[in-house]
């Protein structure tokens, strides 16, 4: 049981420094960056090797940072998908790693080095597979979620894509318009140039967008006249979206100097408690519960509905309690330790009373095959128990919990 969990927190662990970190953790901090610069080290290489004359210089070079950077790659995946449960908590670990590798972020990192392994297997379809190389640049979208002067980029995209949906849809609107009419103004003074209403549509795009490239323009007088209103009309609407990406942009950088100037975080810590029908909680109202400073009933699931913990609720049996308690600040280095009592236990066949613990150590509870058992003076322990301690001591073979 040790095993598993501490092979679990270790897990875990690896979660926390593949995926992106706090600035107060070095270690995934570290990797944050190192991940990063493999990034732009391999999509240089892959710029740099398309002139001749770099590639004829430094192609053994180019090579050597490809392979390995590409393994890095591979690495990379290969740590997400062992860790895949710990993004999806809600789901089992196989529909975990199925919704990873099925996920935009997950396919293109699958891409990113599958086919440069793929022409060992299958060298008939080496030139495809190279072509697929090309994906592996969406991972620069890794970068843009790493640093946070880069993610408001998404998170405008985000908050004001219906905006920007809308922007886009006037503008094609206003394409197909001014298409159509310029087609039926023009065709049959310059049929070879408006053959069509795609040419109108292609005059559009580069009159509204750009200031036109001269390979299509209108001659007769009512096209001229056109083009000049769909000219203005194109200064305006086109600048849509820029003043859309531009607001938000404030609004997000307000955003966050708000949070900056708040005052610090605490974490709540939150429980949640089953009762049955011999818990003293049992029959009482929340009023008369007594909770200590600091700890709060959050919600009450009673069957299928959530009740609100109003003072005169009453708790029944079977009612699920979600206890909240402030974060404690570990001031004394206090750690929560879980000692397995084997057969050379000294603890073994003794009494909770009789154990010589020192006053910095406190028994929380025992588990004994699944039971949880009240420490009390007069408990035996036995071969197979596993004690829970709230201790800052030293104690040989026992496992540090999180809490």
């Amino acid at each position: 049981m040790a095993n598993a969990s501490s092979a679990e927190s270790r897990r875990h662990r690896l979660y926390e420094i593949v995926e992106i970190g706090a600035a107060t953790d070095l270690q995934s901090r570290a990797y944050d960056l190192f991940y990063t610069l493999t990034i732009i080290l391999n999509l240089l290489v892959t710029v740099l090797s398309t002139f001749d004359e770099m590639e004829a210089r430094y192609g053994v070079l180019f090579s050597v940072i490809e392979m390995v950077t590409v393994a890095a790659f591979a690495v990379d995946y290969v740590l997400r998908v062992l860790t895949a449960d710990f993004r999806f908590p809600g789901a089992s670990r196989g529909a975990a790693i199925r919704k990873y590798a099925l996920s935009f972020g997950g396919v293109v990192d699958l891409l990113s080095f599958l086919p440069v392994y793929l022409p060992f297997f299958f060298p008939a379809g080496a030139a495809a597979f190279r072509l697929v190389r090309v994906i592996r640049i969406f991972r620069l979208f890794r970068i843009n979620a790493y640093y946070d002067s880069l993610s408001i980029i998404t998170n405008v995209i985000s908050s004001k894509k219906n905006q920007l949906v809308s922007s886009v849809c006037i503008i094609l609107v206003l394409m197909l318009a001014s298409s159509l009419c310029m087609y039926s103004l023009e065709h049959e003074a310059q049929p070879e140039v408006f053959r069509n209403a795609f040419s109108g549509i292609w005059w559009s795009a580069s009159t509204l967008l750009t200031v036109g490239y001269g390979d299509i323009y209108p001659i007769t007088p009512m096209g001229k006249f056109l083009g000049i209103v769909i000219t203005f009309l194109g200064v305006g609407i086109v600048a849509i979206p820029t003043g859309i990406m531009s607001a938000g942009f404030v609004e997000q950088d307000t955003r966050m100097k708000r949070l900056s100037e708040q005052a610090s975080e605490y974490d709540m810590h939150f429980i949640k408690v089953h009762l049955s029908k011999n818990d003293p909680w049992s029959g009482k109202e929340v009023r008369d519960l007594g909770l200590p400073h600091g700890m709060i009933i959050a919600a009450i699931h009673r069957g299928r509905d959530v009740v609100i913990p109003r003072g005169d609720v009453k708790l029944l049996a079977e009612d699920t309690v979600i206890l909240g308690a402030e974060y404690a600040k570990d001031d004394w280095h206090i750690q929560l330790k879980e000692v397995e009592l084997r057969q050379q236990s000294p603890w073994n066949g003794q009494r909770i009373q009789d154990l010589d613990l020192s006053r910095q150590t406190l028994i929380v509870l025992v588990r004994r095959k699944g039971t949880m058992l009240i420490p009390r003076g007069d408990l035996l322990l036995r071969e197979g128990d596993t004690v829970l301690l709230y201790t800052k001591s030293h104690i040989a073979g026992a496992t540090t919990i999180e809490i």
